[in-house]
C-alpha cells in the first residue's frame, strides 16, 4: 500500500520548493542511472576476453606461451576439453604463437596491440603487470602449483630446509618478500596509482557532471525566497487593511 502526506502546500513558494526538490531528484537518479549504464558499457567493450574459455571460443585474438616450458606442458597434457582445444588452436597457428622467452612474450602482447595473449605463470604475470601498465592479467588461475628446491635424493638438509620455508611462510616472511620485490622494488607499483585514478574516474560521478543541476536547484530556492518574502509582504498589507475596516466599523457602529 502506498502511503502519502495528506498536507500539500498550498503557497506559491512552498509549491516552488516542491517542485525544484522533486526535479532536482528526478535529474540527479536519471544522471547516476546514465552514469551507470554507460559504465557498465564501457567495461564490456573493454574487456571482451575474461577467462580462458572466451579464449577458446574465438579465433581473432592469437594466445601462446613459452616454447617447453610448463605452462605449454599443462595444456599438452590436460584432459579438460577446453584446455584441448586451446592446444590444438596454439599447434596449428601460423605463424607460431610459441615463444623462446616471457620477455618476448611480452613484447608480443604489447605490439600486438589487443590481437595476441601470452600465457604463463601467475608470479611472472603479477610481476610485468606490476611495471607495464599498459598490460593486464585476464582471469583466474588455470591451475595451482607449488614451487620447492631441488635437492639430492636423501639428503640430510632437506627436513631442516622444509621446516625453515614453513616457518617462513607462517611468520608472512615470503609474503613480506614477494610484496618488496615484486610491487616495490625495480619499478614496482608504478602502475598501481594510475589504475586507482582510472577506476575512481570511472566509478564516480563527479560535480561537474552534476553541477547544473545544483546550480537550478539553488536558483529555485531563490526565486522560492523571494515568493515568499512577496507573500508575507501581501498577507500583512491585506491583514493590515481587513483590521482597519474592522475598527472602522466597529466605530460606525458605536
Amino acid at each position: 500500500m502506498q502511503q502519502g502526506s495528506d498536507m500539500a502546500p498550498k503557497a506559491v513558494s512552498t509549491r516552488i520548493v516542491a517542485g525544484m526538490w522533486w526535479f532536482f531528484t528526478l535529474i540527479m537518479i536519471s544522471s547516476y542511472t546514465a552514469n551507470l549504464a554507460a559504465f557498465l558499457t564501457v567495461e564490456r567493450m573493454d574487456s571482451p576476453i575474461e577467462s580462458a574459455e572466451d579464449l577458446a571460443k574465438q579465433t581473432k585474438i592469437k594466445y601462446g606461451a613459452l616454447r617447453g616450458g610448463s605452462t605449454t606442458a599443462f595444456f599438452r597434457d590436460s584432459n579438460f576439453i577446453t584446455y584441448q582445444r586451446m592446444w590444438s588452436f596454439m599447434e596449428s597457428s601460423r605463424p607460431s604463437v610459441f615463444m623462446s622467452s616471457n620477455n618476448e612474450g611480452v613484447e608480443r602482447v604489447v605490439k600486438g596491440k589487443g590481437n595476441y595473449a601470452f600465457l604463463m605463470e601467475s608470479t611472472s604475470i603479477e610481476y610485468v603487470i606490476e611495471r607495464n601498465c599498459e598490460l593486464t592479467q585476464v582471469g583466474g588461475l588455470l591451475d595451482s602449483k607449488g614451487y620447492g628446491i631441488a635437492m639430492p635424493p636423501n639428503s640430510p638438509y632437506r627436513t631442516a630446509i622444509s621446516g625453515a620455508v614453513l616457518k617462513l611462510q607462517e611468520i608472512g616472511k615470503l609474503h613480506k618478500l614477494k610484496t618488496k620485490w615484486w610491487k616495490e622494488k625495480r619499478g614496482g607499483g608504478a602502475c598501481r596509482d594510475d589504475t586507482s585514478k582510472s577506476n575512481s574516474a570511472a566509478n564516480e560521478l563527479g560535480l561537474a557532471n552534476v553541477g547544473g543541476v545544483f546550480v537550478v536547484l539553488m536558483g529555485g530556492m531563490g526565486v522560492a525566497c523571494v515568493v515568499a518574502v512577496f507573500e508575507f509582504v501581501w498577507k500583512s498589507r491585506k491583514i493590515a487593511v481587513e483590521e482597519r475596516i474592522i475598527k472602522y466599523h466597529t466605530k460606525y457602529r458605536k
